[in-house]
């Protein structure tokens, strides 16, 4: 547990055109968020003209990132004023709360958040995001600990000590995000196991982030 106990952390999700990505992490680092993952997404636009030209579908960049509470307050306010999200068509920012955060020192939580607590929540989603040819390792080990499977996305990161530079390029190093949902009796389980088969703690290795899921359909 962090030595100040768990303070509450949100999840920050920016959903933006492409290209838009990294320059949302660099603002947002300069409000306090130590760092971001970005994946890509495709939104689709109804318009008969764009359609005709073959333009409807739209390539956007999800960009995830975490932050005590009053800070990820304070960088989406700042994000919006940046890029002025309140327009249309300028992208979409959120946040959710995030039970509990494995593998980051900064902002470490073991125990989940008694403010989030569990709820009426049944199941939980525990999203890791490892080094690109990580993510069989993640699901090997929550198969081990009773997961059913998971999900496998591609994408990038940049965090404090991650990006390199290139003819002063910054060079984002390849992420993977394992998306796992998990009834919440098991999911300290799964998380340990995660935890300690890739090695979480050590810098560089990973982080773990677990949110409550209010709701599902199709879990079998």
């Amino acid at each position: 547990m962090h030595p100040e106990g768990c303070r509450e952390f949100e999840l920050i999700c920016v959903i933006v055109n492409f290209g838009m990505g990294s320059k949302i992490i660099k603002h947002a680092k300069q409000h306090g968020v130590t760092g971001g993952t970005i994946f890509l997404g495709k939104g689709t636009i109804r318009n008969t003209l764009l359609a005709f030209l073959e333009l409807n579908e739209v390539r956007r960049e999800i960009v995830v990132m975490a932050a005590e509470k009053t800070t990820a307050r304070e960088a989406m306010q700042q994000l919006n004023d940046k890029f002025r999200f309140d327009k249309a068509n300028r992208g979409i920012v959120f946040s959710t709360g995030i039970v509990s955060v494995l593998g980051a020192e900064m902002l470490a939580c073991d125990q989940p958040n008694e403010s989030e607590g569990m709820g009426d929540a049944m199941h939980q989603a525990i999203m890791v995001i490892v080094d690109r040819g990580k993510a069989e390792e993640v699901i090997e080990a929550a198969t081990e600990a009773g997961s059913r499977g998971g999900t496998i996305i591609n994408a990038r990161g940049s965090g404090i000590h991650e990006t390199s530079t290139l003819f002063a390029m910054e060079i984002e190093p390849e992420k993977e995000i394992v998306l796992i949902i998990s009834e919440n009796h098991q999911t300290k389980a799964i998380a340990a196991t995660i935890r300690e088969k890739l090695h979480i703690d050590e810098p560089g290795n990973g982080i773990i982030f677990i949110q409550n899921v209010t709701q599902t359909f199709g879990l079998h």
